[in-house]
């Protein structure tokens, strides 16, 4: 009974796994990033230099809109903070008025609310976005086909934990240069390692579009979609302007007032609707690194006055538990020490995700009747193996690369930058189409490996901060980025070596094994 259940899940195991395991293993490598993704985007960014205190950033930014939007029906200001250098101000045009383009109704500031002038980039918040919401397709469709990738990695573990009953002694027997079986220890070992945060972010990140996948509780129970809003975040007072113009008051008592409610915790946003009206709120949002729950506390001041507002923000216990899953699937709450054992926990769920991949395919190989002209599904899978486990990375070195090559005049400089990872992953996939499998991977691999090493040598190329100028100055996010290009080369480059040596022992293999083949 026992081994006819664990025989039935390995099927499940085998084929959830495999089905939407391309996609799986981009989402893994995206979303693993995005724990930096407000370095990578600073790294993105070299003229960006130095840090900025959240209180005068604030004031900054409220100057320049005044200057800016003074006629806007809302301003909206994301401020620094350890990660960050830098404000990011949006607004929305009153009623009658033009609407333009994003550009045309947002702008990057230092703390005095000067204009930055940087290179056209989406930087990490790019890959932050691609892990959930994919790119050039809608939305809507990324964010089912990614719900059902999530769905079938969450059954792909439960059944993996069911079906390997020795997968915890496996995981003290990574062998290496034994074929099938390393491939096996590999992904045991990456799967075991951080096996609860492959649940936790997997359940966690079902749980953030759970409304979108499962709507039937709020047909059946709310009229609309509105009610159901109102009933869970609070019902949102909007008034409209007066006509009445007077002063805004001064932000940065506000500030001050609400990070002492919250224990001195940062001001993360803040937003003042109808601004230079009698009628002006601002809301003060706290910022998302200061809890795990990712829904921060916010206060209501009146714009006039600075009085604090009656209404606030409704609270439950199905809130603050959605609040706190979220929170745990982004980690912003995390300090750089559990940020990295994030990061390191999603590299090996990226890696767990390709070699099962690759293990599909290597443990199929020696049942094939003639291995060296394999089905068409079989190529099929393989092909897709490489273009993906080679070929994404690939092309998120080169997104890297055109950050630092591409002109900074260029318009829509960061289209293109993101049309280059794209363009990269295609390229890698025409080649493993067109190339034999054994001869593919080495190249790929080896494709792969002299993209991420060039990353730091071309931006010591072409910025101020490369590695022995960022290593004098104590620029230890430059130093840390470079290392990590240097590392993912080292890792494909290794694993070019090792494909490129299975080839060379491919045909000795296959002459040994004739013989005995012959005389069974």
């Amino acid at each position: 009974m026992k081994e006819g259940l664990r025989q039935s899940m390995a099927l499940l195991h085998t084929w959830t796994g495999l089905l939407l395991g391309w996609l799986l293993f981009a989402m893994f490598a995206t979303g693993t990033s995005a724990y930096f993704q407000d370095e990578i985007t600073r790294w993105m960014q070299p003229e960006i230099t130095g840090s900025a205190d959240p209180v005068t950033s604030a004031e900054g930014a409220v100057r320049f809109l005044q200057r800016t939007a003074p006629d806007a029906t809302s301003w909206y200001i994301s401020l620094p903070n350890s990660r960050s250098a830098t404000t990011q101000v949006y607004w929305q045009a009153a009623e009658g008025q033009k609407r333009g383009k994003r550009a045309d109704t947002s702008a990057v500031l230092d703390q005095s609310g000067r204009e930055v002038s940087t290179r056209d980039t989406r930087g990490g918040y790019f890959l932050y976005r691609f892990h959930f919401d994919l790119h050039y397709i809608p939305v809507l469709w990324a964010r089912y086909l990614v719900g059902v990738a999530a769905m079938f990695m969450l059954v792909a573990i439960l059944s993996g934990i069911i079906t390997h009953k020795k997968i915890f002694a496996d995981f003290f027997m990574l062998r290496f240069n034994k074929g099938q079986r390393s491939w096996l220890d590999a992904h045991n070992v990456t799967a075991v390692i951080a096996l609860p945060f492959h649940l936790m972010i997997t359940f966690t990140g079902l749980v953030t579009l759970a409304i979108m996948y499962m709507p039937w509780g709020i047909a059946a129970n709310y009229a609309d979609r509105t009610a159901f809003q109102d009933a869970v975040f609070g019902k949102s007072v909007e008034v409209a302007r007066s006509g009445n113009p007077a002063p805004l008051v001064a932000v940065a008592p506000l500030m001050r007032t609400a990070s002492a409610a919250w224990d001195g915790k940062r001001v993360g946003y803040v937003k003042i609707t109808n601004p230079g009206d009698s009628t002006a709120m601002v809301n003060i949002a706290r910022a998302s690194e200061g809890a795990i729950g990712s829904r921060g506390e916010e206060i209501s001041f009146n714009g006039i006055t600075g009085r604090p507002a009656d209404h606030s923000m409704a609270k439950g216990a199905a809130l603050a538990t959605e609040s706190v899953m979220i929170g745990l699937h982004a980690g912003r709450y995390a300090e750089y020490g559990l940020r990295w054992l994030y990061f390191l926990s999603g590299l090996g769920g990226t890696i767990m995700v390709g070699s099962g991949l690759v293990l599909w395919t290597v443990k199929r190989r020696t049942k094939l009747p003639d291995p060296s002209h394999p089905h068409f599904g079989f190529r099929l899978v393989e092909k897709l193996n490489i273009a993906t486990v080679a070929g994404f990375p690939a092309g998120i070195a080169a997104y890297f690369l055109a950050n630092r090559l591409l002109p900074l005049s260029m318009a829509e400089r960061a289209d293109h930058e993101i049309n280059s990872l794209f363009l990269t992953w295609l390229a890698v996939f025409v080649w493993a189409v067109v190339r034999p499998s054994a001869r593919a991977w080495p190249e790929a691999l080896g494709l792969t490996a002299a993209l991420f090493a060039a990353v730091p040598v071309v931006n010591a190329l072409t910025t101020s901060r490369g590695l022995p100028a960022s290593l004098l100055a104590g620029d230890w996010l430059f130093v840390s980025f470079d290392l990590v290009m240097l590392v993912l080369a080292a890792g494909f480059a290794k694993g070019a070596r090792r494909a490129a040596r299975k080839r060379a022992e491919g045909p000795r293999a296959v002459r040994r094994k004739t013989p005995e083949a012959m005389a069974a």
